[in-house]
């Protein structure tokens, strides 16, 4: 009981601190007002370390923003929760996790924004192993060791800039210095490990293990969008650069995530390739010149995401914690308040009209139409776009309407506690699009395209509605002729095999051998048994010497008395 008190007193806290955090930020933005807090910790030749916090209207909002998901994952997560053992572990690691997410929010030096980045990457992984099996623990380390090279890069970035004298990289943005474009490698290097661009997709699916709520928190408004916010913060760095190849990489993860989502069964892995696949827009959004588009679409998209997470855990509660769609079914019938809300996140995402995810996403594909890029990145777009309605379809016909699944052992219910935490979720699902639109950006980008062109983005959404409810009338990922494209397909471009099977498979055996070889070898006998052996020899001559202490004084004595009668 009193879990579930602390349960309701963070939330709490969270959503008043979220509010205070969001009208600061709103209030801030009407003004356009800025507070920098700097606190210098030690100051060595001509570097110094100082803590310093950023308040200006994008991290106070992006804060309210976090704060305000956390807050209902914690208010649902006390029912969610509530049989399990750990629960008091769970809350910690939420809050810690929040409290790393807000240090790298509001930090604009990168030595701080390491120890949130750091701190996210660290307790994500506590969080993907939380239920302690195999098959979380495998994830836990996919998810860590990618993350990993993220954060050498931070590291690698943060000596690049001890150049300057200082690691406020918001003063050597706006030029180009000679150490620039390896700090923007670096950079791009992290934020494309953190948010699973390719070749780095893999943990985020993997990162399922997690519990349901953790998957709400993690994959909507903070892990993986802290790549994409601190390339926004860099956005001016990439003035000087050509990023071309960047953003072909950012569509291709677009795609490969929509492509995957289609042939995949399980309902949190299909969510978790639909967060993907709008981080890859957000990622193109950005390295097409558009940072301002790009953090819209990442405030819309971190509600409406985290409401699809809870529904999804709520019907995983229902149907005995099986993920499978394809044992759901008709679910309309028996708890249509989540079903309505799953309905509702899932059209957003789709970029239905004046549902929140149709401003930020039919203004980024706009934005791409009236600028200079090639048919290939036009293609990929539309076809992405095509592919997030044919998944959201598909989704909303297993679970919700009247297929019916094979799962016979059932157990409906609606939670208060879960239906409460998804109002909030459902009201900034449904609004937050058109608020911010407005608040961002009080004057409107002139938007000038043929009828056939603006038309395009609506077109690809409903031809995808209905192509996603065609193939799930039918079962086509089984066709043994085509097995091979099959499997391509659906296992995101052998991503898991190339991150796992190609690591392990030759360096695990060669690492055996050297251990034989050097550990249990050579190291083994020439230096750890070295010390020991000589102490065994040197205590047998010991012994030696007691036993026989007459005859070695007497054969001295003879010795002694044959040398000197030689000399």
């Amino acid at each position: 009981m009193f879990s579930l008190c602390l349960y309701k007193f963070w939330s709490f806290i969270l959503f008043f601190f979220g509010t205070c955090f969001y009208f600061l930020g709103l209030y801030f933005l009407s003004y356009n007002y800025l507070i920098l807090m700097d606190w210098e910790v030690i100051t060595l030749n001509s570097c110094s370390i100082s803590f310093i916090f950023l308040l200006d209207w994008m991290s106070l909002i992006f804060v309210g923003s976090v704060m305000y998901i956390s807050c209902m994952v914690v208010f649902y997560s006390s029912s969610y929760m509530s049989s399990d053992f750990n629960k008091d572990r769970f809350l910690i690691l939420v809050l810690l996790f929040v409290g790393s997410m807000c240090l790298m929010v509001l930090s604009p030096n990168l030595i701080s924004i390491l120890l949130g980045w750091d701190g996210l990457g660290l307790v994500s992984y506590c969080l993907v192993i939380y239920f302690q099996n195999t098959k979380s623990y495998n994830a836990g380390m996919l998810t860590v060791l990618t993350n990993r090279i993220g954060d050498v890069a931070i590291l690698l970035s943060i000596g690049v800039m001890m150049n300057n004298g200082s690691w406020y990289f918001m003063y050597y943005n706006y030029y180009n210095y000679s150490w620039s474009f390896y700090l923007l490698l670096l950079i791009i290097l992290a934020s494309f490990t953190k948010s699973a661009q390719i070749p780095f997709s893999s943990w985020l699916p993997a990162a399922m293990a997690a519990p349901t709520p953790v998957s709400a928190l993690v994959h909507s408004s903070t892990l993986v969008t802290a790549g994409v916010y601190l390339l926004i913060r860099f956005n001016y760095l990439f003035l000087y650069f050509d990023l071309s190849i960047f953003l072909c990489i950012s569509v291709l993860t677009m795609l490969m995530s929509g492509i995957g989502a289609n042939y995949e069964y399980d309902l949190k892995k299909i969510i978790a390739l639909s967060t993907l696949s709008q981080l890859g827009l957000m990622m193109s959004v950005l390295f097409m010149g558009f940072p301002m588009i790009a953090f819209f679409h990442l405030l819309t998209h971190a509600f409406f995401k985290a409401l699809l997470f809870l529904c999804a855990g709520l019907i995983i509660h229902c149907f005995n914690n099986t993920q499978d769609i394809r044992f759901m079914g008709g679910l309309l019938n028996n708890i249509p308040y989540t079903s309505s809300c799953f309905c509702i996140s899932n059209l957003s995402l789709c970029g239905l009209p004046f549902l929140s995810g149709f401003y930020s996403k039919d203004l980024s594909v706009e934005l791409m139409s009236m600028n200079y890029f090639n048919l290939f990145i036009y293609v990929m777009f539309y076809i992405s776009i095509g592919l997030t309605s044919c998944y959201s379809m598909r989704l909303i016909y297993y679970c919700l309407i009247n297929y019916i699944g094979l799962f016979s052992y059932n157990c409906y219910y609606e939670d208060f506690k879960m239906m409460s935490s998804m109002i909030f979720l459902t009201f900034m699902g449904v609004i937050k699009g058109s608020i911010l639109s407005w608040l961002i950006f009080p004057n409107l980008n002139l938007i000038i395209l043929p009828f056939e062109c603006k038309i395009l983005a609506l077109i690809m959404v409903f031809m995808g509605l209905y192509l996603g409810y065609e193939v799930s009338t039918f079962n086509y990922n089984y066709n043994l002729n085509n097995y091979f494209v099959s499997y391509f397909l659906g296992s995101m471009w052998f991503m898991p095999s190339f991150s796992t099977y190609m690591i392990y498979s030759k360096s695990l055996p060669l690492s055996m051998n050297y251990i034989k070889f050097l550990d249990y070898g050579w190291g083994e006998y020439l230096i750890s048994n070295s010390l020991y052996a000589y102490f065994i020899y040197l205590s047998k001559l010991m012994s030696f010497y007691h036993n026989n202490m007459i005859k070695i004084y007497f054969f001295l004595f003879l010795l002694i008395f044959i040398t000197l009668f030689m000399l």
